[in-house]
């Protein structure tokens, strides 16, 4: 690794440390963040000659306090704001602590960042960016290449998911207790969201976006040191690593997308899977049972196999219908199909489809298609499937799926 690179890995990690710091000195999200922006390009400037502080996060908040609060001395319209910010701040924030001598407020507050990113007043994809934005550290260009828009467009959403915090009075702290479970819901959710978007991109022409998988990554682990003993983190992040440990198998050397059927698992990452499976199996051992870790554990099955051909697919089929009854959506009824056509045979399989064809999430999703196609070839309806992986090659705008789907129809022709 380059020494500009562990710089930008720095930065990142610190970037929501610092950010929350200055919430908690100064509140308005939007300023703070602003500010903070502002300092970690004053280091990326200044430190690469100068060297790194010995406190670099000491740094980047005495920075940062000294930009908002120029900031707000210079804008005679919000001359309140200045008189509260005096109120709120330290008698000594303009001047770095020494190392060690941190004030209590400056612990990391990440996870309660990551929580406000995830305020149930914004929509999913507001909370994907905001916590893009805010707690990975990516630039608004960064996070704008990332759902392949411009940035002129992705910047008013993320504007707007500030303005939204603030409108709903929401506060930086982390939730009460009869709100708990259903924010880490939400951010669990918006980390999974993040991390499919990376390892299966929706569009364009690339399968995977490998700094999505990495941050959803990075910012699970966070989570996870801070609430070792939920065994849904430890599940989610489980899935993710036994997921991403087949990256690099999943495209050929021309990009093409290879099935995990046919992928040559010695390029699997082996440490990925071993931590992966021993997250999942303590989890499961010492917690309630959840959907990640179900989902995990379906992965684990998976990359043990040391041949397609010896997946224990009976055991999958369980587990999904046991996901099936505890959180029903069609994506895993989809799976559940699956797995039920490899063991129960392929006719199986296809009648469960059936059930997905009047879901309006579903009905019209490439995913329903091609999987239709991939059980009729299976069952020898050679003429439907060659049509159904036409339709599912028209209905996603993934490049590289674009290509496999249709080869798959073409070989039927052959």
């Amino acid at each position: 690794m380059s020494a500009s690179e562990r710089l930008g890995d720095l930065l990142r990690e610190l970037a929501p440390q610092v950010l929350g710091v200055l919430l908690h000195r100064y509140g308005g999200f939007e300023e703070c963040e602003d500010a903070v922006q502002e300092a970690l390009l004053a280091a990326a400037m200044q430190w690469p000659t100068q060297g790194v502080p010995e406190s670099p996060r000491s740094w980047l908040v005495t920075v940062a306090s000294r930009r908002l609060i120029d900031q707000v001395r210079s804008e005679q319209a919000r001359r309140r704001r200045e008189a509260t910010a005096a109120v709120r701040a330290a008698p000594d924030a303009g001047f770095a602590p020494a190392p060690g001598d941190e004030s209590p407020g400056d612990h990391d507050d990440t996870l309660t960042l990551l929580f406000l990113c995830c305020h149930p007043a914004l929509t999913p994809a507001s909370q994907v960016a905001l916590t893009l934005r805010a707690v990975a550290g990516l630039t608004t260009a960064e996070v704008a290449r990332a759902f392949l828009m411009p940035e002129a467009t992705m910047a008013p959403r993320i504007s707007r998911a500030k303005q939204r915090i603030k409108a709903v009075g929401a506060s930086f702290e982390m939730p009460r207790a009869q709100e708990w479970a259903r924010r880490l819901d939400a951010v669990l959710h918006v980390l999974y969201l993040i991390f499919n978007e990376g390892y299966t991109a929706s569009s364009g022409p690339d399968l995977h976006r490998g700094e999505l998988t990495t941050e959803a990554i990075r910012l699970t682990r966070m989570v996870h040191r801070s609430l070792a003993d939920d065994g849904e983190v430890a599940g989610l992040l489980s899935l993710m690593l036994l997921t991403d440990a087949r990256r690099a198998a999943r495209t050929g050397p021309d990009g093409a997308l290879v099935p995990l059927a046919e992928q040559d698992r010695n390029r699997w990452d082996a440490a990925m899977i071993e931590e992966g499976t021993a997250l999942v199996t303590d989890a499961m051992s010492a917690s309630p049972l959840g959907p990640y870790q179900l989902q995990a554990a379906i992965a684990a099955l998976h990359v043990q196999a040391p041949r397609a051909g010896d997946t224990d697919w009976e055991q999958i089929r369980i587990l999904y219908g046991i996901l099936t009854r505890i959180a029903p959506n069609p994506m895993v009824t989809l799976n559940h199909a699956v797995a039920v056509a490899m063991t129960r045979g392929p006719r199986a399989g296809l009648e469960l489809l059936e059930s997905l064809d009047g879901d309006p999430r579903i009905a019209r999703h490439h995913r329903l298609y091609a999987v239709r196609a991939h059980l009729q070839e299976l069952a020898g309806e050679y003429a439907a499937a060659r049509e159904n992986y036409r339709l599912a090659a028209r209905r996603t705008t993934s490049l590289p799926e674009q290509r496999y789907l249709r080869e798959r129809a073409g070989k039927l022709d052959r």
